[in-house]
């Protein structure tokens, strides 16, 4: 049980940054346009990617020390690099188009698409980040880990999309802005510092 909490605090974690696909998932939801299919294409894709990268580095989880402290340092990169683009991000207010337009639904798919699949970040932050920190768990727990991740994705999408309204007034405030950064820079902050104590143990044994 410990893990899918895991998984889901980590998955949170990451999908709290307000970034092109939110933007427009937040927009679909206020002109009432497909809004389940977009959630659902949303959820489902990162459900995807947060299997690959569990089972991409199911590989590694016997590896000798060398490869381990590799993986870990090129973690814990990413995660500053995390921090360090979130802390550079400027809280400008969004403009979010409120026209209503009957798009068909194939229209809405590309797009969608678009958003999900051309996004790097997204590779990052689901395939890497989160597969990385389940490199340790067994495969029993693995799956609860995927489980609890992936339950965080659906829960923010279908929620940014139903709930739209709200979430693009508290976006277009600077404090709820701020309040968001906060709460994502330290969450990432608490597992650097996580990585950065399993380096260290690593090193040690090599050495």
């Amino acid at each position: 049980m410990e893990n899918f909490v895991f998984g889901f605090y980590l998955g949170i974690s990451l999908i709290l940054a307000v970034g092109p696909q939110n933007i427009f998932v937040i927009e679909q939801g206020l002109k009432r346009n497909h809004i389940f299919l977009v959630c659902l294409i949303c959820s489902i894709s990162d459900f995807i990617f947060i299997a690959i990268g569990t089972a991409a580095f199911y590989y590694f989880s016997k590896s000798n020390p060398a490869v381990d402290l590799t993986l870990n340092l090129l973690l814990i990169t990413f995660i500053l690099n995390f921090i360090w683009n979130k802390l550079n991000y400027s809280s400008h207010l969004y403009s979010f188009n409120k026209a209503y337009s009957n798009d068909y639904v194939g229209k809405v798919v590309l797009k969608t698409l678009a958003f999900t699949y051309l996004n790097p970040h997204v590779y990052s932050d689901t395939i890497f980040i989160i597969g990385g920190f389940s490199r340790d768990l067994i495969f029993y727990d693995k799956i609860f880990f995927v489980i609890g991740a992936s339950t965080a994705s659906f829960i923010y999408f279908f929620s940014l999309g139903y709930a739209s309204s709200y979430f693009a007034n508290f976006i277009n405030n600077q404090r709820g802005w701020r309040l968001i950064n906060i709460i994502v820079i330290s969450s990432m902050v608490f597992l650097s510092i996580f990585i950065s104590y399993k380096i260290l143990i690593i090193i040690r044994s090599i050495v």
